[in-house]
């Protein structure tokens, strides 16, 4: 490989459990010692990477075991959880990555940023939630925890019922100069579920706010602001498709920018699931016209990234 080709890689939710495993810490770092042997093999090829995580279920759990203690202990505000999810789950990809990276002799620190990403106290996403976080329910349970807790529950894709909690645009990383002067010596793990969700003040004070960026936005401004080659976009399928589990399902090995538009806009990819992944891909290219995404599954991506599978989305 002639140029270093910088990526950034989104990791879905698959990349962290396992459904036939507990949710608990210590199955979570066995996954993720799974998924780090993936990411140590991009890495040794040669590509310098940086690493996004999402965090729904963890904060979830997180949140529901605080609301449960509130009694004994303060609960903890919403984006104090995000913060908590951002470290331990840093901390298991920092174990498993420098574990991977030793085993093929490649000496490189892995470091995590907990990373504040600011968001628009106006965005419409605080009148509209649609991010799923914490554990799937059946269609009674979810309506006697509203009912009981007053949340807002939603069907997600097929898999069961989740809470949903508002999903804003990130407008800014606040640590991005920090991951900046990282980025040639050492793997950085950052905006970590998305960022902790902050709000900017006139004061020039940051605050946190209740809500859940999405992760593969965030992925992609943190792509476009360290002038990333290409999105890498990992998720539990190995292509995107159209007509997702209909008779007529289509697998899409590559998508223009204006294809992937035109299927956003029949409906073709669910709210919170493959939606804002395909937004992401699209808002990373038009940054730039020799920039590309790539969406697969965290088992495929040696394979996506030497053109053997994956769906690519790029200009043209």
């Amino acid at each position: 490989m002639d140029k270093i080709i910088k990526i950034v890689i989104a990791l879905g939710g698959n990349a962290l459990e396992d459904k036939s495993m507990p949710s608990t810490a210590e199955a979570q770092l066995e996954v993720v010692k799974r998924t780090c042997e993936y990411l140590a093999e991009i890495s040794c090829t040669g590509y310098e990477i940086a690493i996004v995580h999402g965090n729904g279920p963890q904060v979830g759990r997180l949140l529901l075991a605080s609301e449960t203690a509130k009694d004994v202990t303060p609960a903890m505000p919403f984006d104090v959880c995000g913060a908590m999810t951002q470290g331990y789950i840093g901390y298991h990809i920092q174990q498993g990555l420098k574990y991977a990276l030793a085993r093929r002799n490649r000496i490189l620190p892995v470091v995590t940023v907990v990373t504040q990403v600011v968001v628009n106290k106006n965005d419409h996403a605080f009148n509209n939630p649609t991010k799923p976080i914490g554990m799937f329910y059946t269609e009674d349970e979810a309506k006697r925890i509203a009912e009981e807790k007053g949340y807002v529950m939603k069907e997600d894709a097929g898999r069961g019922w989740r809470r949903v909690v508002p999903s804003p645009m990130p407008e800014k990383i606040i640590e991005v100069d920090t991951i900046k002067r990282l980025w040639d010596s050492t793997i950085a793990i950052a905006c970590g579920g998305g960022g902790i969700p902050v709000i900017e003040n006139e004061d020039g004070s940051v605050e946190g706010i209740a809500a859940v960026i999405d992760k593969d936005l965030a992925a992609e401004k943190l792509a476009e602001d360290i002038d990333a080659d290409i999105l890498m976009i990992l998720t539990e399928v190995e292509r995107v498709s159209v007509n997702f589990k209909k008779p007529n399902q289509q697998d899409l090995s590559h998508m223009t920018v204006a294809e992937a538009e035109k299927y956003m806009e029949e409906g073709h990819f669910a709210p919170g699931s493959m939606l804002p992944k395909v937004m992401a891909a699209v808002k990373f290219v038009k940054s730039h016209p020799e920039r590309k995404s790539i969406i697969t599954s965290l088992y495929k991506s040696m394979d996506a990234l030497n053109g053997l599978t994956g769906t690519v989305i790029q200009d043209n």
